[in-house]
């Protein structure tokens, strides 16, 4: 199965930008989407010129903020949203499909905020979020992609020394969170295959950082390190436009 995972940052934004034949274009059997920033009936509306993908969408209570949504191929058993946590659930960060094998989790994961003023609820949903993992993995390994708001490593951005704890994505709290992920058995899909390549997947609006390549690696695909065997393909494929993130792909063998 090809996955994909993108940060749209507004869909309908994203399909007046030719969303659509640059999603069938790349082939995904799944598309995750974060931050549609639209409500589910919006999210429908906007891609019903997208055949051949059962749709499920995950709207936040406010309007115009967050979201995300599951586009497959194949019905999944089941589709659920949210974690269970009223403090977390009411900003539409998450989805869950279940296949024959395995969950598959998209998220959006709540950013630590300008003067990170957000870091301590980040961090409350960090260790949440890690045991709500756990809790379906008790079943089926999980996959889990998303715009998870933090470069892990120093290869991971272009400006490390500058931004560190000092900038929302790149403090050490926010960092343990993801190591927290990766010792508790996930597998960061894109290091597994390619620990030295450099690669970002978001860029700044401001001074013209994209065209400089001044990026961060901030959307990823996690495993559960039982299918570490049948992780066949990673990408980042930085040079589609639309959004300030690209879209990152993941390819399971089997």
């Amino acid at each position: 199965m090809r996955f994909l995972s993108w940060n749209v940052n507004g869909i309908r934004a994203a399909v007046s930008k030719d969303f659509i034949p640059k999603i069938e274009s790349l082939k995904c059997d799944v598309i995750c989407l974060q931050e549609t920033k639209a409500q589910d009936d919006q999210v429908l509306t906007a891609l019903q010129e997208l055949g051949g993908y059962f749709i499920y969408p995950n709207s936040a209570v406010r309007k115009g903020y967050s979201g995300t949504a599951i586009l497959t191929k194949t019905e999944p058993l089941s589709v659920t949203s949210d974690i269970g946590i009223t403090q977390h659930d009411e900003e539409g960060r998450v989805i869950c499909a279940q296949y024959p094998e395995f969950f598959l989790v998209t998220v959006y994961t709540p950013n630590s905020g300008n003067g990170l003023r957000r870091l301590e609820y980040r961090q409350q949903w960090d260790k949440d979020f890690l045991a709500y993992l756990q809790s379906l993995e008790k079943s089926k390994p999980v996959i889990v992609c998303g715009d998870l708001n933090v470069a892990h490593k120093e290869i991971d951005l272009a400006r490390p020394k500058p931004n560190y704890n000092k900038t929302a994505g790149y403090t050490q709290k926010e960092i343990d969170g993801l190591d927290n992920l990766v010792a508790g058995g996930f597998i960061d899909t894109f290091r597994h295959l390619y620990p030295e390549t450099i690669k970002y997947s978001w860029w700044s609006y401001r001074a013209g950082a994209r065209g400089n390549n001044v990026g961060w690696r901030i959307d990823y695909f996690l495993s559960s390190a039982s299918l570490a065997d049948r992780i066949h393909k990673a990408d980042i494929y930085d040079q589609v436009l639309g959004s300030d993130h690209c879209p990152v792909m993941l390819e399971l063998s089997g």
